[in-house]
């Protein structure tokens, strides 16, 4: 195929070139209609690329093929037999994917217990049974490593039945599993191995990045494009190949979460990307992983602030690590992490990624440059010296890895659907939660629905969101009360 074609783009190009106008949604006609208000800080341009897909782009019955041409270029640029957009986002795909897989098995689907907050969605959509893969712990840092193949094997011996995995590879901290070896466990058995590989939009182009989950061996695989890419938010590709999932099936559990009015932008973004890519690609990410190397020596050279490399990797930890994430431990600072991302906000106008109670991350992309990273060092070693001037951070009741593995009573669907009430915090240890509880970021869950709450879980997430944290998916953002099954045994009429 020609990879310098990027159909959706020119047809963009051609749409407007032949002055078409659609008496259709969307309603602001080409920006015609928009707040001259709006129109300031937005600008014209995004609406004018705001048509519709499919008579609008193409015609009604997209005969033209520019969607389906682009997804082929992409599936061709990575090494997958298909590729498929989406403009909702990888929470929309990786759902999409557990449904094509396990979606009416009832082995259930072994799951890394760190998976995104969008996996613990699919299986309350999905009712598909969790087989939960305990996560290798780093205790003294409470933080968790993705799972090995040996775990996986051993979760495969346990449920032969279950209808395939899922783990997630790069983790939001940059933290990579050893996709071949479990995939090669998975296919023993003749089970498909899904990735939520979000994190990873950018590996398939570089030799010196972590190994791209289909080069792995990964039947499935779901990638944020505006992550580690240059597409807009919402933008994700999934790939497919091998004959463990059935690709048209997968497609058809997409179309039933996706949008029936997909943004033109988003996809044009990821074809223009996907170009740029195959033509640039491995000289862009050269001179980004070089300036991803000189920052993390600049930073680690700045008192109290340590990156985080050799230390996250090993036997009992991460097989291997993008290091174009800098994730840095700031406990020689006694600071919090929340409260460094929030003093850089405030004092030097830069935002993080991943905070939590120690630490911060700094994602570098193709898109940074010497001025960028400057920025970024400079405001580092600003809050190096204004930390001594903070407050002492709240204290948060971290919990050991045995009482982070709550157990699981119901399943997630169950539990979410049926009867709840709210309780007091000091009466929720010992009750099925009914509600997911997920510090974010990085939007791994402490709590899924189903399971029973302990006391220790409990006063972690209390007294972290004392602390700083943000759980967004809780009832109660302040965590004083907390949503519950009813326990039928004592449950009023009006519970719920």
């Amino acid at each position: 195929m020609d990879q310098s074609e990027a159909p959706l783009l020119d047809a963009l190009a051609q749409y407007h070139r032949l002055d078409r106008y659609g008496y259709s949604p969307p309603g602001h006609r080409q920006g015609r209609g928009v707040d001259d208000r709006v129109a300031h800080v937005l600008g014209r341009d995004p609406f004018r690329a705001d048509v519709l897909a499919s008579g609008g782009l193409d015609d009604r019955l997209s005969r033209n093929g520019y969607l389906s041409r682009a997804e082929e270029l992409m599936a061709e640029a990575v090494g997958a037999e298909q590729a498929f957009f989406s403009t909702c986002g990888s929470s929309l795909s990786v759902k999409a994917a557990m449904m094509a897989v396990a979606g009416n098995d009832p082995g259930g689907l072994l799951l890394g217990r760190d998976s995104h907050k969008s996996i613990v969605a699919g299986l309350i959509f999905s009712g598909v049974t969790p087989r939960w893969i305990t996560p290798r712990w780093d205790e003294e840092m409470h933080f968790s490593h993705p799972p090995s193949p040996q775990q996986v094997r051993r979760m495969w011996d346990e449920y032969p039945d279950a209808a395939g995995a899922l783990i997630v590879s790069p983790s939001p901290y940059g933290t990579c599993a050893d996709i071949g070896g479990i995939a090669d466990v998975c296919h023993e058995r003749g089970k498909p191995l899904i990735v939520d590989e979000a994190w990873g939009a950018h590996l398939p182009f570089h030799d010196d990045l972590p190994t791209w989950a289909m080069d792995a061996g990964a039947d499935v695989c779901v990638v944020s494009v505006h992550k580690m890419g240059a597409g807009f938010e919402q933008g994700s590709v999934y790939h497919v190949q091998g004959d463990l999932v059935d690709a048209a099936h997968l497609s058809a559990c997409a179309d039933l979460l996706m949008t029936t009015s997909p943004n033109v932008l988003i996809y044009s973004a990821i074809d223009g990307w996907r170009r740029q890519m195959v033509e640039h690609g491995t000289e862009l990410l050269d001179k980004a992983l070089d300036l991803a190397r000189s920052t993390r020596v600049r930073i680690q050279g700045i008192d109290g602030i340590s990156v985080l490399d050799d230390r996250l990797l090993g036997d009992e930890a991460s097989h291997d690590l993008d290091r174009m994430q800098i994730l840095m431990d700031l406990d020689e600072l006694g600071v919090s992490g929340y409260q460094c991302a929030d003093w850089l906000r405030e004092h030097c106008h830069v935002d993080v990624g991943m905070t939590d109670h120690r630490r911060i991350l700094a994602t570098m992309s193709m898109a940074d440059d010497e001025d960028t990273a400057d920025r970024l060092v400079e405001s580092l070693e600003a809050l190096s010296r204004a930390a001594e001037s903070f407050d002492a951070p709240p204290r948060i009741d971290l919990p050991s890895p045995d009482e982070l593995q709550l157990e699981s009573v119901m399943s997630p669907r169950d539990a979410f659907f049926g009867r709840t009430e709210m309780v007091p915090a000091d009466r929720a240890a010992g009750r099925i939660a009914a509600e997911q509880l997920t510090p974010y970021p990085p939007g791994i869950p402490a709590v899924v629905p189903g399971e029973r709450l302990d006391r220790a879980v409990v006063d972690y997430l209390r007294s972290g969101v004392g602390a700083g944290m943000n759980v967004p998916d809780a009832t109660d953002g302040a965590l004083d009360e907390f949503r519950v099954v009813v326990d039928t045994a004592t449950a009023s009429i009006d519970s719920r």
